[in-house]
């Protein structure tokens, strides 16, 4: 007669403890029964010997525990995407789950069957897609504004810490021109922030509000966006991308002029990480919104 779970689950305890001591004997520490476990996991979840073969130089072995204990396949799959095509180190592997990098991604608020696709993609070809690399909110505490601060004052502390903002917003961002002049018609405009993303072979222009967004930043980004690609856009790339990086925004703006889509991204930075629990609270609100909506076309479109 079979044993119940419980007594399995205690029974199988017991063999990998005595396991785990006498390899521990002969091998040393690293044999001991919470790696044993680990070791199995791993067996479980990279069932490919061929991937495995692929990865094993790539990353250590604490690379693995880490991915290890995401239980999502898809939040790992990303991650080891990032981490491979970013090259990060452990700690900085740790900073960006905990940050919760992945649920702050366009990609995290697709269809699963879709965010699948679009991993497998990444995976044999390395080609990014947008909802890859831009995120909401973005995480900007490590500029360390002050309780008051101006658009300059924000624009000053993101290029004194270029390089810190830069792995925020992704290794494949090359800066261009802060305050880029453009005449339009004998009037002046300036872009904040100007951009390159390598991977994507796009211009990515960055305008900075300390307000929420407006209706009116729309037509002011189509304007530079159309600027670029008349004047600086070169052979071989795509077309420039906007992003619009303010206090707050409202979905429904967003969804009323078409911006989930297109090529402006409407983005909320945060100067100050807020608490795990009410960023996570945040964006399962936000992924949960967002692949409502993408339900109700499919079904619009199927009617």
């Amino acid at each position: 007669m079979p044993l119940p779970l419980d007594q399995r689950a205690e029974f199988g305890k017991q063999v990998v403890r005595t396991l785990a001591g006498q390899l521990t004997v002969e091998f040393g520490k690293g044999f001991n029964h919470i790696n044993l476990w680990l070791f199995v996991r791993f067996a479980t979840v990279f069932e490919d010997v061929e991937i495995v073969y692929a990865v094993r130089k790539l990353f250590s072995w604490t690379h693995f525990r880490q991915f290890l204990a995401l239980e999502d396949d898809l939040k790992r799959r990303f991650y080891m995407e990032m981490c491979r095509i970013e090259g990060w180190s452990t700690r900085q592997l740790e900073e960006r789950i905990d940050s919760m990098l992945y649920e702050r991604t366009a990609l995290s608020r697709k269809p699963e069957e879709l965010i699948g696709q679009e991993l497998q993609k990444i995976e044999q070809s390395g080609a990014v897609t947008e909802d890859f690399v831009f995120r909401d909110p973005y995480i900007l505490d490590f500029l360390d504004l002050k309780d008051t601060y101006s658009e300059k004052d924000l624009e000053t502390a993101i290029l004194a810490d270029l390089q810190r903002f830069i792995l925020e917003f992704g290794a494949d961002f090359a800066f261009m021109a802060r305050q880029k002049r453009i005449v339009i018609d004998g009037k002046d405009y300036k872009m904040d922030l100007l951009f390159y993303h390598r991977r994507l072979r796009r211009l990515v222009v960055i305008d900075l509000k300390m307000r929420n967004f407006k209706p009116k930043d729309k037509a002011q980004m189509e304007l530079y966006l159309r600027w670029l690609e008349k004047y600086e856009q070169v052979e071989g790339e795509n077309e420039p991308i906007g992003l619009i990086l303010c206090a707050g925004k409202s979905e429904e703006h967003i969804e009323l002029l078409m911006l989930d889509h297109g090529n402006i991204r409407v983005t909320q930075y945060l100067t100050e990480l807020p608490p795990k629990a009410v960023l996570q609270a945040k964006l399962h609100t936000a992924i949960e919104r967002a692949r409502s909506q993408e339900m109700a076309k499919n079904i619009k479109k199927e009617a």
